[in-house]
């Protein structure tokens, strides 16, 4: 589904380069679910935001469903985000003004879908994270860990090909967290597929491979020891 060959980014600033990535090579398949792990710095956040069309390689070549997204513009990239990618981020990136049905709802609007569609699916996805009940709250009014469940329920409702989670429980506590991520792996089990970074060795466990990341570049996949928490 996702397959990136020799991606390398670099920032420019006062004549100085810096190197965030490094001849970056890795493959996602359909339906699997990936956790690209490392300390602070090391390049995930810029590594997810090439994944999720938010930033561009300085070099290399990316493909998405088989399509080459090396070239496209910044409308060509907005479209396939709106597609085919689904966010969860660490800061849950709700709008305060907007309750919980309409946070859920307004990516589908972008989209062009129907109101009878767009309230079809958004009753649908809040019963899977289990919030019909706070549909009308606004964002404020609820939990944290609860939060980051309208924040998947948005990023279901497109029915995208891949989620990408940037830290999903790194402002959650420790119970949160975890609801949080049986959520994913639940989500994985319907056959989802899943790219999470996070500096959290616990929760990384949970996906089906996970690849070290440090100053840049790949190192060694490393597969899943049974989890206990």
């Amino acid at each position: 589904m996702l397959q990136l060959k020799g991606i390398c980014k670099s920032y420019y600033t006062d004549e100085l380069e810096t190197r965030a990535l490094l001849d970056i090579n890795m493959t996602v398949e359909r339906g699997e679910y990936i956790s690209i792990e490392g300390p602070s710095g090391c390049g995930k956040s810029t590594l997810l935001s090439i994944l999720g069309l938010l930033d561009s390689p300085s070099s290399g070549s990316y493909t998405l469903n088989g399509h080459s997204m090396v070239g496209l513009s910044i409308n060509e990239r907005a479209a396939v985000r709106n597609r085919a990618i689904g966010f969860i981020f660490q800061n849950f990136n709700l709008i305060g003004d907007l309750d919980v049905c309409s946070n859920v709802e307004l990516p589908l609007i972008y989209r062009g879908v129907t109101p009878r569609e767009r309230k079809r699916r958004v009753e649908e996805v809040l019963e899977r994270v289990g919030l019909e009940h706070r549909a009308r709250h606004s964002p404020a009014a609820l939990s944290g860990g609860q939060q980051q469940r309208v924040a998947v329920a948005r990023a279901l409702a497109g029915y995208p090909s891949v989620l990408l989670a940037d830290e999903p429980t790194g402002n959650l506590d420790t119970a949160n967290g975890e609801s949080v991520m049986e959520m994913l792996a639940d989500l994985h089990a319907e056959g989802a597929t899943i790219v999470m970074v996070t500096h959290d060795r616990r929760f990384a466990r949970y996906a089906d491979r996970t690849i070290g990341l440090l100053d840049g570049r790949l190192t060694d996949s490393l597969e899943p020891v049974e989890l206990r928490l």
